[in-house]
């Protein structure tokens, strides 16, 4: 049996917090000695996804309050990015590469793109006016194993 460990981590939705919300979640995965890739790419997907949540799910209105979980189970990593904003509105057309609803923003349209290219597994679950849900899993291939 595998340990359990995990954390959850609510935030105003300012672009300020994304910052701390990707170094808290890097610090977490720490216990599991990623490599600086594989640290680097989780960095990576909390920003796109709390930075969507933020500028997509909130309209950059800094009362809506992002919560991000994230759980260690042996050598994988989940992590969820939550939000009860506007919702998307067409999922398929936003997971689509270079896609944004926000071109006035200089937004490049690659978040779930980075996301599923740097993840195991992404799962969305988006909800009109109710907001946003991002599972993301990871596997982290530890240093130790890779010297023995």
């Amino acid at each position: 049996m595998s340990e359990r460990n995990f954390m959850k981590l609510q935030f105003a939705s300012r672009s300020e917090n994304e910052s701390f919300a990707r170094v808290t979640v890097a610090a977490f995965v720490s216990q599991l000695d990623p490599t600086l890739d594989e640290l680097t790419d989780i960095k990576t997907v909390v920003s796109e996804a709390v930075t969507n949540s933020i500028i997509h799910g909130y309209d950059n209105n800094p009362e809506g309050i992002v919560t991000i979980s994230a759980e260690i189970e042996g050598d994988t990593v989940f992590i969820s990015v939550q939000d009860q904003g506007g919702g998307i509105e067409d999922l398929e057309l936003a997971k689509q590469p270079l896609y944004t609803s926000k071109p006035e923003l200089e937004r490049s349209g690659m978040g779930f793109t980075i996301m599923e290219n740097f993840m195991d597994e992404v799962e969305v679950h988006s909800e009109l006016g109710a907001g946003t849900s991002i599972r993301m899993k990871k596997r982290i291939e530890s240093k130790k194993a890779l010297f023995n």
